[in-house]
């Protein structure tokens, strides 16, 4: 794009109009939360797991109209939504998924996380052994380069990125002892203040981007993809974007490099976020929902402490959700479909070439 323009709107938010105007911010009604604790009480009987469970299997009403107004904010609004009251403690790990699947199937549809069938992650530190189970490569130097996903299950900080899916959910039901706070920038604030101040860097993230698929697809280890960070399509603005991914794809043989024009458009996206992002710390019982289509998120380095139980454990869903906007042209190649309201995105399985559980459907 020549000449790239500000584009404002209501997803197009500072960090200190979080802080100020705190509708996102929606506690659970005690009637939705008796629908939640009806639930998942009834299936204890069941013999059935979590991913089994269909949408019909969860008798909502209240919670229903609850998270039809979440997704409408999601889509239409500021594209950040956090729940607020789930009482964890009262749950087990079994309790905890079949909540959390039963909220999915009422905002949208659960899609895979990895190739292996994951449809609901558990995030929480998995130790030095990692990169060897969650995905990683040999840098130019010889170091150890960890995928994001690898990244995300350690304690160290994550750089702003967005995942592939057009809603991601995390339910908090455990605290690090230190630090972890979780990070949220708008890619619309982003993109409309770049336009400001380097328009020519703006213009230069609307044209493909290398990126690896490392971590990602089954035998994907030295697989590309090439995508814009910036696009608009119908007047609705998309960004996909993790600066890992960009560094691993320049690790592999035939990847053109990096111009520096590109790198100092990521830099500024970088430092834009920081100066426009808002922090929070999940405490338990909340759940964080962000459309990865114009929100950024980030998490700052984290330390548990199992002798007192405080241990940073967040599930997650990836959601297809049915008010999704078309993406634009090219998004096709991570996404899978570019029209509003498929079932699109997550990691397709090799084995029958889905990317979600049919029941999830």
């Amino acid at each position: 794009m020549a000449d790239p323009s500000i584009l404002g709107g209501p997803a197009a938010w500072h960090g200190r109009d979080l802080l100020q105007k705190r509708a996102w911010i929606r506690p659970l009604s005690p009637a939705a939360l008796g629908e939640l604790d009806d639930a998942v009480t009834a299936l204890r009987n069941r013999p059935a797991a979590f991913q089994d469970l269909k949408r019909g299997d969860f008798a909502f009403t209240h919670l229903a109209s609850e998270l039809a107004g979440a997704a409408d904010e999601l889509e239409n609004g500021r594209g950040v939504v956090k729940l607020t009251g789930v009482p964890v403690e009262r749950y087990d790990d079994a309790d905890l998924r079949r909540l959390f699947w039963g909220i999915g199937l009422n905002l949208g549809t659960p899609v895979y996380q990895n190739a292996h069938g994951e449809v609901m992650g558990l995030i929480c530190d998995e130790g030095a052994e990692v990169g060897a189970k969650r995905g990683q490569m040999v840098d130019k130097d010889g170091g150890t380069f960890l995928s994001s996903r690898a990244r995300a299950q350690s304690t160290q900080l994550l750089r702003w990125h967005t995942d592939r899916t057009d809603v991601v959910g995390l339910l908090c039901a455990g605290e690090a002892a230190e630090g972890g706070a979780s990070r949220v920038a708008s890619a619309v604030a982003i993109h409309d203040e770049m336009v400001r101040r380097r328009p020519d860097l703006a213009a230069v993230l609307y044209d493909d981007i290398v990126r690896s698929r490392l971590g990602e697809e089954a035998g994907g280890v030295e697989a590309t993809y090439a995508l814009p960070v910036f696009g608009v399509h119908q007047g609705r603005f998309s960004s996909h974007y993790s600066r890992t991914y960009v560094e691993a794809a320049q690790n592999l043989p035939g990847v053109p490099a990096m111009r520096d024009e590109q790198w100092a458009a990521l830099d500024l996206l970088a430092e834009l976020g920081e100066e426009l992002c808002f922090e929070m710390a999940l405490k338990k019982g909340d759940i964080q929902l962000l459309n990865n289509h114009v929100v950024y998120h980030a998490r700052g380095a984290f330390r548990d402490d199992p002798a007192t139980g405080r241990i940073r454990r967040l599930y997650r869903l990836w959601l297809a959700m049915p008010n999704s906007r078309e993406l634009p042209p090219g998004y096709g190649v991570l996404f899978g479909s570019r029209e509003a309201g498929a079932t699109r995105g997550g990691i397709l399985q090799a084995d029958d070439g889905r990317r979600c559980p049919a029941q999830a459907e």
